[in-house]
């Protein structure tokens, strides 16, 4: 696949995240905005996401193996931030790009990553999650560009497993209490968005 030029200025980051991944024996997917450009249609992103099963105690070699791709701390105390929000702020050194590392645990998390798929831009492999995988992720955070982004991969993959869909979502909006989070997400399954 040949990358979009909203992709291709973050190919170096992506690149690192991706190193960074495979140190760890490819126990993680990138997701966010580069993920919906690469499984929807090309957008603008600020960062480079993933999520990767790691516990807390594996954080210091999290950042030595950053380290030595070229990625570093975006704080001082990235360790304890990370101990406490299960998420590792970094920084592509070369690009300034900012790089967030989510410590996954929760089943589906595990789910996700397990059925990452490897997709091609030129010279770089990278793992994604699968399109329902995707959804399910932006379904929980549920934000308005979120919506967007759901909404461009039901019109990309008119073949999705919604039933995959339904159950994650649900038991997420039931954990989080928001039964809104399904409602939004079905009208959009079904084209009434």
């Amino acid at each position: 696949m040949k990358p979009s030029p909203e992709i291709k200025s973050m190919l170096a980051p992506l690149a690192a995240l991706q190193q960074i991944i495979d140190q760890f024996n490819h126990q993680g997917v990138i997701i966010g905005g580069i993920a919906v450009s690469l499984l929807g249609k090309p957008r603008l992103t600020a960062d480079v996401d993933a999520v990767l099963l790691l516990s807390t105690d594996e954080i210091p070699q999290l950042l030595d193996v950053a380290r030595q791709v070229g990625v570093s701390p975006r704080l001082t105390d990235v360790e304890e931030f990370a101990r406490r929000q299960r998420v590792v702020l970094l920084k592509h050194d070369e690009t300034g790009i900012p790089i967030d590392i989510s410590l996954g645990l929760l089943p589906f998390e595990v789910e996700a990553i397990e059925r990452g798929q490897i997709h091609h831009l030129e010279s770089l492999s990278v793992r994604l999650p699968t399109p329902e995988d995707l959804i399910i992720l932006k379904a929980v955070a549920h934000r308005p560009k979120d919506l967007l982004d759901i909404q461009t991969i039901v019109e990309t993959h008119p073949q999705l497993n919604q039933e995959r869909i339904e159950y994650w979502v649900m038991q997420f909006a039931e954990a989080l209490e928001m039964p809104e989070m399904w409602d939004d997400v079905v009208k959009i399954l079904r084209g009434d968005a």
